[in-house]
């Protein structure tokens, strides 16, 4: 009679439906594999993101200052005669420069704020960006060469300060 009872209740357990240990540990072990699987593949996203996101800021930026010379050139902006026409900083970009031609003294402005670069890493413990965007990107003159790019009393070009290899193997300092 014991013996019957014992079946009959493991006959009852199965029936319920419910899993094993084995089973719940199966799975688990099949769904870590396929998180690890798709670790990298999120990585890879997220740096195609942030190279897109560098490449939109400095089509903008550069767009800003060829926008500032045209300026220059077409005399609507103050140029004295030692000046190379080029924005002495990114920030007058984004503050503007009185238009000369002007009869209401109006404002031009070439940028409504000033991009971050979005490789140089900044954020502190609450992720509030401590640098100014002015100084998250390298400047070159128009006095200093492509290959060895210095600041100097103008802006005629800007470049990431990541030394880091980008997807397409180039480092972002030199895009």
């Amino acid at each position: 009679m014991k013996l019957s009872k014992l079946f009959s209740k493991c006959y009852l357990r199965k029936s319920l439906g419910g899993f094993t240990l084995i089973e719940l540990m199966v799975v688990l072990t099949l769904m870590a594999i396929l998180a690890t699987a798709a670790m990298p593949l999120r990585e890879l996203a997220h740096q195609r993101e942030k190279e897109q996101e560098l490449r939109t800021a400095l089509r903008q930026i550069r767009n800003a200052i060829d926008a500032y010379k045209q300026a220059v050139d077409d005399g609507r902006i103050e140029k004295k005669e030692d000046e190379s026409g080029y924005p002495k900083t990114l920030d007058d970009l984004v503050i503007g420069i009185p238009d000369i031609k002007s009869t209401d003294k109006k404002v031009i402005y070439f940028l409504r704020r000033l991009p971050r670069d979005p490789m140089h890493e900044d954020l502190d413990v609450a992720g509030i960006e401590q640098t100014p965007a002015a100084d998250t990107w390298g400047k070159r003159s128009y006095d200093s060469s492509p290959e060895n790019p210095q600041e100097g009393d103008d802006v005629f070009d800007v470049y990431s300060r990541s030394e880091t290899e980008g997807l397409n193997g180039i480092e972002y300092n030199k895009w």
